[in-house]
């Protein structure tokens, strides 16, 4: 871990040079570059993606359950540990489901996997160790909601972090 600190430090310290006319701009680049090639290789190996479920979706107007595990939240759960709130919007439906996209897009390591209709399915991946979560949004316009759901593809405990997400996004969103 004292290499990872190291080199952050380093990249910082270069960074801040080129900002104040230390370094000439393209220096810190090039080195810039280096370092993140120098950190994204080994954290190559602990990237702990997961495969993508293939039973993601929206069926009988349902985005699936949460497992038992505490990793997930959905706005269509039944029980406390996992149920979150819905986003709510104002106006045309198309128009909510862009401007979703445009947070989804503005988050850190997240990809739209599917944006088709009125259903978003997005990953998450985590800094440091490569975990991949799945967020899936399906506008309901009968209801004037957008049910969400988010969840962890490996281990037991997310610490909160598919919880604090949707409400980042509601945040943003709102």
């Amino acid at each position: 871990m004292s290499k990872i600190v190291a080199i952050a430090a380093s990249l910082y310290l270069v960074v801040a040079l080129a900002y104040v006319g230390f370094v000439p701009a393209a220096s810190a680049h090039t080195i810039t570059n280096s370092l993140n090639s120098a950190i994204a290789t080994p954290m190559a190996l602990f990237s702990f993606s997961g495969k993508r479920p293939s039973n993601l979706g929206v069926n009988d107007g349902k985005l699936l359950a949460c497992p038992t595990s505490p990793n997930c939240v959905s706005s269509q759960s039944d029980d406390l540990e996992h149920k979150i709130a819905p986003l709510t919007y104002k106006g045309e439906p198309a128009k909510a489901l862009e401007d979703l996209k445009t947070v989804i897009l503005s988050m850190p390591r997240t990809k739209i996997i599917t944006a088709e209709g009125n259903y978003i399915y997005a990953e998450f991946t985590s800094a440091l160790m490569g975990y991949v979560d799945d967020v899936e949004f399906y506008l309901n316009a009968e209801r004037g909601i957008i049910e969400v759901r988010s969840a962890s593809r490996l281990g037991e405990s997310d610490l909160g972090v598919n919880r604090k997400r949707i409400e980042a996004i509601r945040e943003q969103f709102a």
